[in-house]
C-alpha cells in the first residue's frame, strides 16, 4: 500500500480533515475546499480553482487522480474540467481542484465542503519505440462507434 505524505500549506485551516475514505470499500478519498472560512459562488458555466490547503508527496510509480463526486454532479451539475486530473509523483505544489458548474443555477462552494475525490493509482512509465508497421487486429482502424451498439 503506497503512503501519500501530506503537508498543509501555511494558510490552511488545521481543523479541516485530511483526505479520507467515506466507507471501507471506497476507491476515492474525499477532498475538501479550504477557502479560509469563505465561499465561492459558481454561476452556470463558470469555473474556479478551489484550493485544498494541501501539498502531497506521492511515491514514484504512482499518481493521484482527481475525480468528480457523483452527488455534486447529479444534484448540482458540479464536475471537474480535466477529469481525471493527474497529480504526478514529482509535483510538490499546492493541490487545487478545477470545478465547473454545468447546472442551470448558481452553486455556492463553502469552506470545508467535499469537492472531489482522489484515487491513488499505479502509473508505470512506458518505453516508446518507433516501428515500421503495427500488428493487425479484428477491429483494425475502426474508430468511434465502430464496435456497434448494445
Amino acid at each position: 500500500m503506497p503512503v501519500i505524505r501530506i503537508v498543509r500549506i501555511e494558510s490552511a485551516d488545521p481543523a479541516l480533515p485530511l483526505p479520507a475514505y467515506a466507507s471501507a470499500g471506497a476507491a476515492g478519498a474525499d477532498l475538501r475546499a479550504d477557502l479560509g472560512g469563505g465561499t465561492v459562488e459558481l454561476a452556470p458555466g463558470a469555473r474556479a480553482l478551489i484550493p485544498t490547503g494541501l501539498r502531497l508527496a506521492i511515491p514514484e510509480g504512482w499518481e493521484v487522480q482527481i475525480r468528480p463526486r457523483s452527488g455534486l454532479a447529479l444534484k448540482q451539475g458540479i464536475t471537474l474540467l480535466n477529469t481525471p486530473g493527474t497529480i504526478d509523483s514529482d509535483y510538490r505544489g499546492p493541490l487545487g481542484v478545477i470545478l465547473v458548474n454545468l447546472g442551470q443555477a448558481p452553486v455556492t462552494i463553502a469552506h470545508g465542503d467535499r469537492i472531489a475525490q482522489m484515487v491513488v493509482a499505479p502509473a508505470p512509465q512506458a518505453r516508446f519505440e518507433l516501428v515500421e508497421a503495427l500488428d493487425d487486429t479484428e477491429r483494425g482502424a475502426g474508430g468511434f462507434g465502430s464496435t456497434g451498439r448494445g
